[in-house]
């Protein structure tokens, strides 16, 4: 059952195109309430001596108790059965592919003052069944989930659902991008449908479970330890653009009524995989208040800025979604897209400009072809550069960019690129070092940068005499 009211029904555009057939309530940060039955949630309280139908109330927290108002997050569950109410804890089968620990002192972990790259990860064949879990690949990170600092950076691959199965991650928040095939996913609160082209968040410690509608499924995940993702301050921008409120979108109350099968729930806890086991659903939720809830965004909806004059604007406008880190004003994570837009800048170099940034950042590609690349970056695909380590464009692309003729053009039609983004340096996985799709960025693809100022010696020269300057020997 799914409450019904003044949600907006879900609906998908872009290159995916196939429609969603859920509802859900809208707007950033906003606190809910849910009904999937009329008139269960209590009034004027949230823990009555007696809830209707003798319903449970359960709350959850994602802050502290005594966070500051703007920054406090929790819900109340009205439940048929609460949380409590299974078998205990055992071991779960541990995933060999998954790091939570980033420290140098982990011999699974390395670091690399060079470009890394991967091609995309194989997804399972069919008659070896994968779900969500256990086809999830730890790629990179730093800190730890002990210290509730840091953040790992994964890719799924998976070709089956879940079935009677449900996964809490107590370690962080989960931001999920599928890049093949559409994730149907139950949670407490309700259900939303993600397609390529689109984010999900699961905060940790909500239940959840996921089916695959279009078969075989591969896709990203940014997981962070600690804090929540926020969005950006819009500073000078005023109060419109970038990712709006508006158009983030929860789930609406959604019960199933299952009190006699067996139900496997799978706990993620400092990285360890841990299961216990009910004989009821853990998606029994009758009705909900709160602001402690999933939510998803289309990408396509992103109002992007930029520069209408000349130059490049930093690429902190093109960030969806921003986490802090214990130091202010420094992000642990920033979550960024490239996609098609206007290029209008005069006298201006389109490309990016060569850079050594502080930040550390890892590129994955949703569809499209991204330009600029010394591989064939598919989708699926991605693109490492450790904090300071120079990159830019090859000669060709320089070349072209400095001669071409200047005017308004759509670049990256047809294309989403994201980067996660972090202020802190990456370790690379056991797994993903040795895997055979790694390969490094080909150093040669910069070879051909000539040194245009000594081509143009006599021109310099010239200068430097009619300044009354000692000329250049060649």
């Amino acid at each position: 059952m799914a409450a019904s009211g003044t949600a907006q029904a879900g609906y998908s555009t872009g290159p995916y195109g196939k429609p969603d057939p859920y509802i859900y309530q809208v707007g950033f940060g906003n606190s809910f309430a849910s009904e999937a039955i009329p008139n269960v949630l209590p009034v004027g309280q949230n823990s009555p001596q007696k809830n209707k139908y003798g319903l449970y109330a359960e709350g959850i927290n994602g802050t502290s108790f005594v966070a500051p108002r703007a920054e406090n997050q929790r819900t109340w569950f009205y439940r048929m059965r609460p949380s409590v109410a299974h078998d205990g804890f055992f071991p779960y089968p541990q995933n060999p592919n998954l790091e939570s620990t980033f420290s140098p002192l982990n011999p699974k972990v390395h670091v690399s003052p060079t470009q890394l790259a991967w091609h995309p990860f194989d997804i399972p064949a069919q008659d070896t069944p994968v779900d969500f879990i256990d086809g999830l690949i730890t790629v990179a990170g730093n800190g730890d989930p002990m210290s509730r600092e840091g953040l790992a950076v994964h890719v799924y691959v998976a070709n089956t659902s879940m079935e009677k199965k449900a996964f809490v991650n107590s370690d962080g928040d989960m931001l999920i991008l599928p890049q093949q095939g559409r994730l149907d996913i139950q949670t407490e609160l309700g259900k939303l449908m993600v397609a390529p082209g689109e984010l999900v968040v699961l905060q940790k410690g909500l239940k959840f479970k996921i089916s695959l509608p279009d078969g075989p499924v591969r896709g990203y995940i940014q997981e962070i330890y600690g804090s929540h993702y926020e969005l950006p301050e819009l500073g000078p921008l005023g109060a419109n653009g970038l990712a709006n409120v508006r158009d983030f979108e929860h789930p609406v109350a959604h019960y199933d009524v299952d009190t006699d099968s067996d139900w496997k729930i799978v706990y993620k806890v400092g990285g360890k995989l841990f299961e216990c086991k009910q004989n009821h659903t853990p998606f029994d939720v009758v009705a909900w208040h709160g602001n402690y809830i999933p939510y998803k965004y289309a990408l396509w909806k992103f109002i992007k800025v930029g520069s209408i004059s000349r130059d490049h604007i930093d690429p902190s406008i093109f960030c969806v979604l921003t986490a802090k880190s214990k130091t202010p004003g420094v992000p642990l994570a920033d979550f960024l897209i490239f996609s098609a837009r206007w290029d209008v800048s005069t006298q201006t170099f389109r490309p990016p400009y060569y850079h050594r940034n502080t930040a550390s950042e890892l590129m994955g590609l949703i569809y499209g072809d991204y330009e600029g690349r010394s591989d064939s970056f598919k989708p699926g695909s991605i693109s490492y550069e450790t904090g300071f380590c120079p990159h830019g464009v090859s000669w060709d692309v320089f070349k072209a960019a400095s001669e071409g003729e200047l005017k308004p053009q759509i670049v990256h039609e047809g294309t989403l690129a994201f980067m996660f983004e972090s202020s802190m340096m990456f370790g690379i996985t056991e797994y993903a070092i040795k895997s055979s799709k790694r390969h490094e960025h080909e150093p040669g693809m910069w070879n051909d940068l000539k040194n245009n100022f000594v081509e143009n010696i006599k021109d310099v020269n010239n200068d430097l005499k009619a300044a009354g300057l000692p000329e250049i020997k060649p």
